[in-house]
């Protein structure tokens, strides 16, 4: 892709939910032997959380630099207890943005951490959508989160480690941390490892605005047999709408796997009253039924494949700072795309035009008033996003 700096020579593996993500990441903590970088949106002190905070604890106590960046909206149920036993141990935290949400939305308030990256020594990292919490732990007693992260060695590392590196100064700068902002020079490992080519790519509110949109919206341009996407929240401005419905007219199959068991009821209506016009063009859509959908993920023509922590929706692409790996190899995508099809085939509803329930006169009111009470919220934070048509 033109417009993505793609690496050559690394080993890029897929990891599925946090069955086979944690215990990576553990693994990876009790080997650090110089520095860690751990960003998340969410961090629970259930399990898991306590099992990373016991891994990072045992890092910093050998001697390890550990740096652990939280936002301050996603991981606000985090007790102040917990995060000052990590700093009584050692461990380095930083809140991004920790004030709370809680009067009428402004622009830079909703602007959030919303990564999900850790990288250890600068010699192997995690990408992905999986935050720090244990997905056994839900009320309805349902299977993990469907959700994806990647583990990366080689080349790719040095812009991985320059953007944690960089976000972390920043953070420490506002803090008046200015010892915590000077980190110990360490060097990514950079030699050859494998022989996948990969893009690493960030949205923030400077220089990398809309470059995971970008990204994206080529692929689907350029698409010549296949489009699947699996995103969580699922609400795509004109661009992405208009683009989606002009590959499925020029004969390519699109295929979206969005969410069936209901987290935030206002978005989860407002992505039913796109269905409609969607459906019309032949894009086909199917909602997850077996467990709650985290994943924000894709597969375009067999051949590219992303994997990260960017949803489809304003809030990911307008607003929070985000980090995707964009992988063009057949054998990743491939795996990648096993996955999706079993989801869609074995686990997920197909919505269909003539969905009586769906497409009511009643559920397409509520929709259509979600849809447009968001639309309001994006005018007041001064953004032109949607359009009914599109």
């Amino acid at each position: 892709m033109k417009n993505l700096q793609f690496i050559d020579n690394n080993r890029i593996i897929l990891l599925r939910n946090g069955e086979e993500y944690f215990p990576q990441l553990v693994e990876a903590i009790e080997k650090a032997h110089t520095e860690i970088h751990l960003e998340t949106y969410i961090y629970e002190n259930d399990a898991i959380g306590q099992t990373i905070s016991a891994a990072l604890i045992r890092a910093a106590q050998r001697g390890v630099s550990v740096h652990l960046l939280l936002d301050g909206f996603g991981s606000q149920n985090l007790p102040k207890a917990e995060i000052n036993r990590l700093l009584d141990m050692n461990v380095k935290v930083l809140i991004f943005r920790p004030e709370v949400i809680l009067s009428l939305p402004h622009r830079h308030r909703l602007r959030r951490m919303h990564r999900k990256i850790a990288i250890i020594d600068a010699e192997i990292a995690f990408i992905g959508g999986i935050n720090i919490i244990d997905d056994q732990d839900n009320p309805e007693q349902l299977l993990p989160r469907f959700d994806f992260a990647v583990s990366i060695q080689g080349p790719l590392l040095t812009q991985i480690h320059q953007a944690v590196k960089h976000l972390w100064m920043l953070v420490a700068w506002v803090h008046f941390k200015k010892r915590w902002a000077l980190q110990l020079p360490v060097r990514p490992a950079t030699d050859p490892i494998g022989n996948q080519k990969a893009a690493f790519i960030i949205r923030n509110n400077w220089r990398h605005r809309h470059d995971i949109e970008h990204a994206y919206l080529e692929a689907i341009n350029s698409a010549q047999t296949e489009i699947i996407i699996a995103n969580a929240y699922f609400l795509p401005g004109r661009k992405f709408s208009q683009a989606l419905k002009k590959a499925a007219q020029r004969g390519v199959a699109v295929l979206l796997l969005l969410q069936g068991k209901v987290e935030y009821r206002l978005q989860y209506h407002a992505t039913q009253a796109l269905y409609e016009n969607l459906l019309q063009v032949g894009v086909k859509i199917y909602e997850y039924q077996r467990s709650y959908m985290h994943a924000k993920v894709a597969v375009i023509d067999h051949h590219w494949a992303t994997v990260g922590s960017s949803n489809i929706d304003p809030f990911s692409l307008l607003l929070a700072r985000e980090a995707n790996v964009v992988i063009e190899d057949d054998t990743f995508a491939q795996e990648l795309r096993t996955y999706l099809v079993a989801a869609i085939t074995q686990e997920s509803y197909a919505i269909t035009a003539t969905d009586r329930n769906l497409f009511s006169w009643f559920n397409d009111a509520i929709n259509w008033l979600c849809f447009y009470i968001v639309r309001v919220m994006q005018g007041m934070l001064g953004y032109d996003w949607y359009d009914r048509t599109s």
